[in-house]
């Protein structure tokens, strides 16, 4: 019988804070309590520390199979659970792309092997993702797949998105929607504004999001399905959402810690780690942002994670991929800027990380209580440290944020009641 002891954590769910120790048996939690005694039991002393669920990743890219040159099921998960992460839900651009139960199925059980954390496969919406034909949901979702998108491009019309938030609600699940007006954005490669006319890159205006954005929600409203919209980077998206929230639409909606983090004026210095899709947005933008997750307008926290090869992004800005590598700062950044900064709640943060997203692809977690499995992250608030991406599990190093201060550090990760990571060392 396995058993771990976790001793004076500060525990934190959504709606409560306290400290008490941990125990666990075979994966499960079955004591909360103070001063707990037991023998013959692994034991992590988490005083001055904080437990949190495990946090929960609603968009990463994996890259496995066919581009593993990028990333693979292994590095991606290392670089979770470096990250606080026990679930993470990948997307299904890979190569061949993942519109089928065989690949879906693939991914589900490399993970299995891996074992360090929960993979949750996405599939496509459509057949290769080229909008024509509806993919197998039904048969996706019978092997593990949360959800379905075209993520990386729109689905190609409205016609097709209304069949495939039918086709997807039949099986329980939902469209994650990439919101791009891809005659709007073009070729562009940076947010349109000040800083595209400055460094004389081409810009994409935020009304091609927005447009998205708004199309989904009028689509899910006419019909009464469910969609979710991920990557939300500008104020008018926000307003849409919240709007249509107020109506009783059934919209959720994600966004990205570098959303909430930077903005355009980061591209002035041709760095190519700060170009992704959407891109990298005005102040007001930000601001906005900050509130839509502070009123509840935007309910999860996610990476994007979006790893790259050096060769991919050490070319000309206009010509270098799109995407930021995201799983390993997400948590110190998203404690930096809203909570310390912003005034959010510890128990509000856990809701953004773990507890909504897990209802949002309904899966178990985002809670800590008896009975339930014991998928948790460790975490020191009051660790200071520098983001140094050569220290990054994952195998894509293109981050804006190298050399960055930041707060918020992740001691351990526990997974299925085994620890997957503690102080600097995957095990596993």
């Amino acid at each position: 019988m396995s058993k771990l002891l976790i001793k004076n954590g500060t525990i934190v769910n959504s709606n409560d804070t306290y400290v008490s120790d941990i125990l666990v048996e075979n994966g499960k939690i079955v004591k909360i309590d103070k001063d707990i005694s037991i023998s013959d039991c692994d034991v992590i002393d988490a005083t001055g520390k904080h437990v949190l669920p495990g946090l929960i990743d609603l968009h990463v890219h994996l890259r496995e199979p066919g581009l593993e040159y990028k990333e693979d099921i292994e590095s991606g998960s290392k670089a979770a659970v470096h990250g606080g992460f026990t679930g993470i839900a990948c997307m299904p651009n890979t190569k061949p792309v993942c519109d089928n139960a065989v690949t879906v199925g693939y991914i589900v059980n490399r993970a299995k092997e891996v074992g360090l954390c929960k993979v949750y496969p996405i599939g496509a919406a459509t057949k290769g993702l080229d909008g024509a034909e509806l993919a197998e949901i039904g048969k996706m979702k019978k092997l593990g797949a949360v959800a379905v998108s075209d993520d990386g491009k729109p689905v190609a019309t409205g016609q097709m998105t209304r069949l495939v938030m039918e086709y997807a609600a039949d099986f329980s699940i939902k469209l994650h929607a990439h919101c791009e007006d891809k005659s709007l954005s073009g070729d562009g490669v940076v947010n349109e504004g000040k800083y595209s006319t400055f460094v004389g890159l081409k810009g994409i205006p935020n009304v091609s999001e927005t447009a998205g954005v708004v199309r989904e929600i009028a689509i899910a409203e006419n019909f009464n399905k469910e969609v979710h919209i991920c990557h939300v980077s500008t104020k008018e998206s926000v307003d849409a959402i919240r709007q249509a929230k107020a109506r009783g639409v059934k919209v959720t909606a994600e966004t990205c810690p570098h959303y909430f983090t930077l903005t355009d004026e980061a591209i002035v210095n041709f760095d190519t780690s700060t170009k992704v899709n959407p891109p990298l947005r005005a102040e007001s933008d930000r601001l906005a942002i900050i509130e839509g997750l502070r009123d509840g307008t935007i309910d999860a926290i996610a990476t994007d994670h979006a790893p790259h090869h050096v060769d991919d992004k050490r070319v000309e800005y206009a010509y270098a991929a799109f995407g930021i590598t995201g799983l390993e700062t997400s948590f110190a950044l998203s404690y930096t800027k809203l909570v310390k900064e912003n005034g959010f709640t510890m128990s509000k943060l856990v809701k953004l990380m773990s507890e909504n997203p897990a209802k949002i692809i309904n899966v178990d977690g985002g809670k800590i209580e008896v009975g339930e499995c014991a998928d948790l992250a460790i975490v020191d608030l009051g660790a200071d440290w520098v983001v140094d991406k050569t220290k990054f599990y994952s195998k894509g190093k293109n981050t804006p944020f190298d050399g960055m201060k930041v707060s918020g550090q992740v001691f351990a990760t526990v997974f299925g009641g085994k620890i997957v990571y503690k102080e600097d060392k995957i095990y596993g």
